[in-house]
């Protein structure tokens, strides 16, 4: 680094310690005056104002007071507060070839093989009629099976959203109730508090 750049630094930087800044054109002016900070009570929902003549500075101050009071007696921080509870999903497990229409036609086949033969003395048609209905009483096994799992999944994403709501309600619930302790404590202070 050269000298007159380690110069220009440190005049800037005095400069600002001061709270002056040089314009494009070499003029000092003063440096803008910051932001102000939004008030504690506005920033949880609160306006509060002065009834009895507080100034800004005691007003920050009262409303820095209530706010720790507030916090400590309610438990609940708004700077912090608790995450939101979201319900994850529960999907029904893919079905899964379980063989159930297979199993009916070898039954339905061997039932209807023994009922053809005594019957009319024709154990393959029996057979025939008899895997076919085995097949469509397996289909609707596999179906019945796909119902009860898609239910037990329908259940547990109700229970896992009611935990959800109401772990969310009980938040909402502490929020409030830092609220009204705030705006007990500023009211108290003299403070007109909506």
């Amino acid at each position: 680094m050269n000298i007159r750049n380690a110069i220009a630094k440190g005049i800037c930087m005095a400069m600002a310690a001061q709270g002056l800044v040089q314009t494009s054109w070499g003029q000092t002016t003063p440096a803008p005056a910051p932001a102000p900070t939004p008030a504690l009570a506005a920033s949880v929902g609160l306006q509060a104002y002065p009834s009895k003549g507080q100034d800004a500075k005691q007003q920050n101050i009262d409303e820095g007071e209530c706010y720790g009071w507030a916090k400590q007696n309610s438990g609940f921080d708004p700077g912090a507060p608790p995450p939101t509870a979201t319900a994850a999903k529960v999907e029904a497990p893919p079905a899964q070839p379980t063989g159930a229409r297979a199993k009916g036609a070898v039954r339905g086949a061997a039932a209807g093989a023994v009922v053809g033969e005594v019957a009319n003395n024709d154990a393959d048609q029996g057979a025939r009629t008899g895997a076919a209905v085995g097949v469509v009483a397996g289909g609707a096994r596999n179906r019945q099976a796909r119902r009860a799992q898609e239910e037990q999944a329908n259940q547990a994403n109700a229970q896992a959203q009611a935990q959800a709501d109401q772990h969310n309600a009980q938040n909402a619930q502490l929020q409030q109730n830092f609220k009204n302790g705030m705006k007990a404590c500023l009211e108290g202070k003299g403070y007109t508090v909506k």
